[in-house]
């Protein structure tokens, strides 16, 4: 492989304002974990059971706007700003439409809690979690799409900004609403769904205007004229979007739904499990920032025709991924305990977490690698295997296998919450080996590099 130490400089200086946001959004969730367990461990189960179910619909519905990274990505490369601003109309209807699809689904949600074996007073925070939250979809998936027309034209820092303004209205939100203050009533660890309406909304207003107002993004200038409803481009968004939300959709409930299936085992198995699983989504930021990163520098490269200069970007991508796993493996390794800490004081929980951080040290590599060959697909607007694959590797290969060792005696004595980790470093190293051989078969057919070779 080539290391490109430009190539290199080029995606970190993309990623590092990806990689700010995308922590400083991670951070509201660490935050909500943080303060539902300072209620209780039933406020935290609440709380894990509830985003188990929510973030994996909410996500899924994000992952299908994600298809316009690449998209406007390609047209920047290739300076068409008449296929940015089609593209960019034509996005924010679907947005509408799925909007309206994920305010419908919370309704849903009642019927899940239902069917799961747990405790009324768990149940009843996690149903009151939804019913809020469901509020905040809306702002959600409009800032997702102005979010990926701006780092598609390769703006990569109004996000971070934008973002840090969110956590500064998260943190009081959660402790109005949780505590019940200025005459409100006392929510618990259910308030951190009404907060986080609110902080979504807010987000969506202030990446709305800025891009109103900005020279440089000239959303004015995209909205004008503003067209009719295009069922074809509609579709095509869609078409590519699909596949990027299965695959974030499987990803999600690979570890949101462990929750549901340990619920019988206690509040401590729970929250045990979602302390290593909040820290782990928040270091997982790097590299799914370079990801984004990486589909940006694809897909400008591919818009400009520059192919050897994409295959040193590919080759560089990997390495740095390596290089990022490597660190992150090492930061959850000597920093399990005392973070484990910040979380609960119970020695139960912090014991679970911190062994369960160590399963999540060996996962590092395998996961840094398939949602960089998985940004290369998307740079280059070929996401129909992503789905399948991720689906094959996370469910039908690590959930199974987790299933297996966490609930029955089949291999070994039921192993608990560290049966399911062990089924995700199997799931994703899978997923990692089938993507990367992907990313080397869409090389030999792709028709312009086919020309080039």
């Amino acid at each position: 492989m080539t290391f490109c130490n430009w190539e290199a400089k080029r995606l970190l200086s993309l990623a590092l304002p990806v990689f700010l946001a995308q922590v400083t959004l991670i951070l509201m969730s660490v935050v909500d974990t943080i303060m539902a367990g300072q209620v209780s461990p039933t406020d935290l189960a609440a709380l894990s059971i509830a985003t188990g179910i929510w973030n994996p619909l909410l996500l899924a519905l994000q992952g299908i706007l994600l298809a316009l990274t690449g998209i406007i990505a390609q047209f920047a490369g290739a300076n068409d700003k008449k296929g940015i601003s089609h593209y960019f109309q034509q996005a924010l209807y679907l947005t509408v439409l799925l909007c309206i699809t994920g305010f419908s689904i919370a309704y849903l949600a009642n019927i899940i809690i239902l069917q799961l074996d747990t405790s009324p007073a768990i149940a009843s925070l996690a149903f009151d979690y939804i019913q809020f939250v469901k509020w905040g979809v809306f702002g959600f998936l409009f800032f997702t799409t102005y979010r990926n027309m701006t780092e598609g034209m390769g703006m990569t820092k109004p996000a971070f900004y934008i973002s840090l303004l969110g956590l500064a209205v998260n943190i009081p939100a959660n402790y109005i609403f949780i505590n019940g203050l200025f005459g409100l009533p006392a929510y618990g660890g259910a308030g951190c769904g009404i907060a986080t309406a609110i902080v979504l909304t807010v987000m969506a207003l202030a990446q709305v205007t800025y891009c109103q107002m900005s020279k440089k993004i000239d959303a004015k200038g995209l909205l004008t004229p503003f067209e009719k409803p295009n069922i074809t481009t509609i579709a095509t968004i869609t078409k590519l979007g699909i596949p990027i939300s299965l695959a974030t959709f499987f990803e999600v409930t690979l570890f949101a739904c462990i929750p549901l299936f340990i619920a019988h085992l206690g509040a401590v198995a729970v929250s045990g499990h979602q302390i290593a699983a909040s820290v782990t989504a928040l270091l997982f930021m790097m590299p799914l920032s370079l990801s984004i990163a990486i589909s940006i520098r694809i897909g400008n490269l591919y818009g400009q025709n520059k192919f050897d200069q994409l295959k040193i970007a590919v080759s560089t991508s990997y390495l740095l991924a390596i290089l990022i796993a490597l660190f992150l493996a090492f930061i959850t390794f000597i920093g399990r305990d005392v973070i484990s800490q910040l979380y609960t004081d119970s020695p139960a929980v912090i014991a679970l977490a911190t062994s369960i951080m160590i399963l999540a040290c060996i996962y590092q590599l395998p996961d840094a690698l398939q949602v960089a060959a998985n940004g290369i697909l998307r740079g280059l607007k070929h996401t129909a295997p992503i789905s399948y694959i991720t689906f094959i590797s996370y469910w039908l290969i690590g959930f199974s296998l987790g299933y297996v060792l966490a609930r029955t005696d089949i291999i070994v004595p039921a192993m608990g919450p560290h049966g399911f980790w062990i089924g995700i470093i199997v799931g994703l190293t899978v997923a990692a080996i089938l993507l990367m051989i992907t990313v080397s078969k869409r090389f030999k057919h792709e028709p312009f590099i086919s020309q080039q070779a």
